[in-house]
């Protein structure tokens, strides 16, 4: 019996390629650079499956470009914004994504960033590696504490509470969250603030893990940046169109807040110039799922989500096309759209 195609856009952990090709017939991208749109039309075209990541650009304009042979596109990654769900549902192909199985590898990114930002890590790290470092004195690059502080949760997903937990339990701190629905805390000493306004104004650091959406396309912009305390310090580890990045440089350049931590970015792998120019932020190359553990997960999730679809038991991890919403004004600062 002939075995389903599968085309995978980018390579993955040995293993899990090893444990696909043992399953499917497997065609690996041999350069591990993006296809881009041509690429991921012949793809489309020529495979069963399409095993993509959020490097994939998949919209509705690749979709619409000629046949289209695949049936499923299985996600590399919760996220799934790159990918026109509606449109691929339009052309019968289901879409799925890997959830729960880099919760605690993200969290902990987000508290690299939050105590890299709060103790001046990337500062001091590039002052030594460029031999300007001339000893130890009491006034040298002093930061902020961490432990005690109060943290502002945006989005009290998976993630959010694992940040939470770990931030109130490992270093004290008394924590606030901002969202659309009530979740469980399953114990957890937590705050739920009523506008995302109250939860900028009243947090020393305040920690993004909410999805991409059009609603929240910089939720974090200049207004709600001016709502932050000035020793406040922002980390995104959610995805990079949730912040206005210019309009982050200039807070940053002009003291509005503290600092930042930033592992996703609107335009990956581009980052706005006027970050880079800015020593009061870290800036990480989206390395939030990036543990061994993790990604392994991750492609077994997608495994597991083909096998099914091609035993015809049903994907456990199926993406429904968003419903669609009158549009919210992005912008005001008095009235936040719900992550």
């Amino acid at each position: 019996m002939t075995r389903p195609l599968v085309r995978v856009t980018r390579r993955l952990p040995a293993v899990v390629e090893e444990e696909l090709a043992s399953e499917f017939d497997l065609h690996l991208n041999g350069t591990d650079e993006p296809l881009g749109p041509a690429g991921l039309r012949e793809a489309l075209a020529g495979a069963d499956a399409v095993l993509c990541t959020v490097t994939d650009r998949i919209d509705r304009a690749v979709l619409a470009g000629g046949e289209v042979r695949a049936r499923i596109l299985a996600n590399f990654g919760v996220g799934h914004e790159h990918i026109d769900v509606a449109a691929a549902a339009e052309r019968g192909i289901v879409v799925t994504n890997t959830p729960g199985v880099l919760t605690e590898a993200t969290a902990e990114l987000a508290l690299t960033l939050l105590l890299m930002v709060a103790r001046r890590a990337g500062e001091g790290e590039r002052e030594v590696r460029r031999g300007r470092w001339t000893g130890w004195r009491p006034t040298h690059m002093v930061g902020r504490p961490v432990t005690g502080r109060t943290l502002g949760i945006v989005g009290m997903g998976r993630i959010g509470r694992a940040v939470a937990r770990s931030a109130q339990d490992g270093l004290g701190m008394t924590i606030l969250y901002y969202t659309r629905s009530e979740v469980s805390l399953d114990g957890m000493r937590a705050t739920r603030l009523a506008s995302l306004e109250a939860l900028l104004a009243q947090s020393d650091f305040v920690s993004l893990h909410c999805p991409s959406t059009p609603e929240t396309r910089h939720l974090i912009n200049a207004g709600r940046l001016r709502r932050m305390q000035p020793h406040a310090c922002l980390v995104n580890t959610a995805r990079g169109d949730v912040v206005d990045e210019p309009a982050l440089a200039a807070a940053l350049r002009e003291g509005v807040i503290a600092g930042a931590g930033l592992d996703v970015y609107e335009r990956e792998p581009a980052v706005a110039p006027g970050l880079l120019e800015l020593e009061n932020v870290v800036l990480l190359p989206h390395l939030g799922s990036a543990t061994d553990a993790a990604r392994i997960a991750m492609g077994r999730r997608a495994h597991a989500n083909l096998r099914a679809f091609f035993t015809g038991g049903g994907p456990d991890d199926v993406v429904r096309p968003r419903p669609v919403s009158a549009p919210a004004d992005r912008h005001a600062a008095s009235s936040p759209p719900r992550p």
